[in-house]
């Protein structure tokens, strides 16, 4: 047992516990930059998006079907995550940013959020040029719900976004709940349906802004039975 008695033999020990749990911490780094543990995202089908309950942003406040959004001549929607999270100003600032090609093809739109706090909202207008309406059920966000908390910050993506929005010159704050992840949707009118769903899969993916663009230009634009003859 003289081994014990050799400082070199402990200096060993705790060098390979040390390395191992570097090792450790390592490959959970490593796993949680990879999508194996993120929450995959169930698609929503046109009459769950159809049937939800959406309020108008006012103090009296009108409860409508969402389908009263797009039943008509379609619309591109946002479901935000956070509306004082920077990582979503930038998103609703570029889908903006489509407003004037949007409005050729008479495609509205429009935004939902999840909760109604403080001057949130009234914030958030300026990067959003649509209309913005309050869904307390957080329907949009489903049908299954997904979550980031802490592995929101241990994954490059997202400090890659955080830089990218900060050097964009937008800021923010952290009120709100802000770990539900949100989306993009392209509506068809009436039954033609779902033409694009983007769910963030961690803060900051942003939608495809030409992908959204070749969506609503598959758009068919509803006409009444007066209009056809």
């Amino acid at each position: 047992m003289s081994f014990l008695q050799d400082p070199s033999f402990f200096s060993m020990g705790m060098w390979s516990i040390g390395a191992g749990a570097v090792g450790v911490a390592a490959l959970a780094l490593l796993l949680a930059n990879t999508d194996m543990f993120l929450a995959k995202p169930q698609k929503a089908a046109l009459e769950y998006l159809e049937d939800i309950d959406l309020k108008t942003m006012e103090k009296d406040a009108v409860t409508f079907k969402a389908k009263a959004l797009w039943e008509k001549n379609g619309a591109v929607i946002m479901a935000v995550r956070r509306p004082g999270c920077f990582l979503c100003r930038e998103e609703a600032a570029d889908l903006s940013s489509l407003k004037p090609r949007l409005d050729e093809l008479g495609v509205p739109l429009y935004a939902v959020v999840k909760e109604h706090i403080k001057n949130e909202v009234k914030d958030f207008q300026p990067y959003f040029k649509g209309e913005i309406f309050l869904d307390e059920k957080k329907k949009f966000y489903g049908p299954q719900k997904r979550k980031m908390v802490f592995m929101g910050f241990v994954r490059l993506g997202v400090w890659q976004n955080f830089f990218r929005a900060w050097k964009g010159g937008f800021s923010g704050n952290l009120d709100g709940e802000g770990f539900i992840l949100g989306g993009v949707f392209v509506m068809g009118p009436g039954k033609q349906g779902i033409l694009l769903e983007h769910r963030e899969k961690e803060f900051g993916d942003k939608v495809n802004l030409t992908s959204v663009l070749e969506a609503a230009r598959k758009i068919r634009p509803q006409t009444s039975a007066s209009e056809k003859q």
